[in-house]
């Protein structure tokens, strides 16, 4: 399998990251307010060590789309996304579950059963996608408070509530 998946009809290609890419999904990420910004030593590192667990959607040669995750250390069958960011001018597109889909099909995610990211309670468009994702696996989408606004966040950020999706055994994969 290549790292690179072409999707037509709108040319968009989805692939791996690669270290030099680091400052092109830094500037991609604060571009998509009101996503965190992290450092861009943070997401040259995503790039560079956790580029099976990450994906970048290009158009034109230019990044759109990214997706952050890692395997949660303890957890192998476990995929916690990060950070998915896509750009204003690629929104509306579906892109967010196409990368979704592509990231998972990868012969590194064969392992995963289950997917979890943390949502804040007012971020319909995080809650739409991954209830989506949860549809298309025929599977229901759990969530309970995580990392709380008080305990977590000394009151300076909402409650992040960790959703968890089972994808299953026989995980539907895209090419």
């Amino acid at each position: 399998m290549t790292d690179t998946i072409h999707t037509p009809p709108d040319r968009t290609s989805f692939r791996k990251p690669r270290a030099s890419d680091g400052s092109d999904i830094w500037a991609l990420v604060r571009a998509c307010k009101p996503l965190d910004e992290n450092s861009m030593y943070c997401n040259l590192l995503q790039c560079d060590h956790f580029a099976d667990s990450c994906i970048i959607a290009e158009r034109d040669g230019r990044p759109v789309g990214w997706i952050s995750g890692y395997l949660r250390p303890g957890a192998p069958d476990t995929l916690f996304v990060w950070q998915v960011a896509v750009h204003p001018d690629a929104r509306g597109l579906g892109l967010g579950s196409r990368m979704l889909d592509a990231l998972l099909a990868r012969d590194e995610m064969k392992p995963v059963r289950q997917l979890q990211t943390t949502i804040t309670r007012d971020n319909a468009p995080s809650w739409a996608l991954f209830r989506s994702l949860a549809a298309r696996h025929g599977s229901e989408l759990s969530e309970t408070p995580y990392f709380t606004q008080d305990r977590h966040f000394a009151g300076a950020a909402p409650t992040e509530h960790m959703v968890t999706i089972p994808l299953g055994a026989a995980m539907a994969r895209v090419a």
